[in-house]
């Protein structure tokens, strides 16, 4: 099976939510505004839980031609049919994930603000790289370590698609975007914003070419 394209824009990332059915429901919103990838991200629930979430998260994305990204966990990923997994520094190797999954699956590696971690990460076949945080966040607190300058760099260096996350909203995309940034990478702006819908049109406007 050939690797999925990946189209660069609005990587869309769920929350932790105890309700399966509010979380569907926000994770369609987003899906019907356009969103470029979706990751599952779970700290909460249950190893069955995830499985029967990432099932119903996967059909869902089926429906609007989104590719799935699992976060951390490979034979999760494997388990649902997902289109791709991402790994944290912590969360065992490429190689490994590779192995697993086979070649036409997306592996994405956290590699925070260090250029040195993505070249590696490239180098053993990484499929894109995150960068972040840009911005303080509730999922990513403390102080902004991951620069533009980083984004620059990491543009002349690297030839895999950049991820940049980290307390990134409306106000301050414009600046990654322009400085390189293929996706931008975000859970509150769009799943707890009022308006879904409205939000990810918002992002999708400034990412477009």
């Amino acid at each position: 099976m050939a690797k999925i394209t990946l189209k660069k824009g609005l990587y869309a990332i769920t929350p932790d939510l105890i309700d399966t059915s509010l979380l569907l429901n926000k994770v369609k919103q987003a899906l019907s505004a356009g969103v470029s990838i979706l990751q599952y991200r779970d700290k909460i629930s249950s190893s069955k839980d995830k499985l029967l979430r990432a099932v119903a998260l996967h059909e869902l994305c089926a429906q609007f031609n989104t590719p799935l990204i699992i976060n951390d966990d490979p034979e999760l990923a494997l388990a649902c049919g997902a289109e791709g997994v991402h790994l944290g520094q912590a969360d065992g190797s490429i190689q490994y994930a590779r192995n697993l999954l086979g070649s036409s699956v997306v592996i994405g590696i956290t590699c925070h603000h260090h250029l040195a971690l993505a070249l590696k990460a490239e180098h053993e076949g990484a499929d894109y790289v995150a960068f972040g945080r840009f911005f303080n966040s509730k999922s990513k607190p403390g102080a902004s370590l991951a620069t533009t300058e980083l984004l620059i760099q990491a543009k002349t260096e690297l030839s895999i698609p950049i991820v940049a996350i980290g307390g990134i909203n409306h106000s301050n995309a414009q600046a990654i975007i322009d400085k390189g940034a293929d996706y931008i990478a975000m859970i509150e702006q769009i799943f707890l914003a009022n308006d879904i819908k409205n939000s990810c049109q918002r992002f999708n406007r400034l990412l477009e070419p």
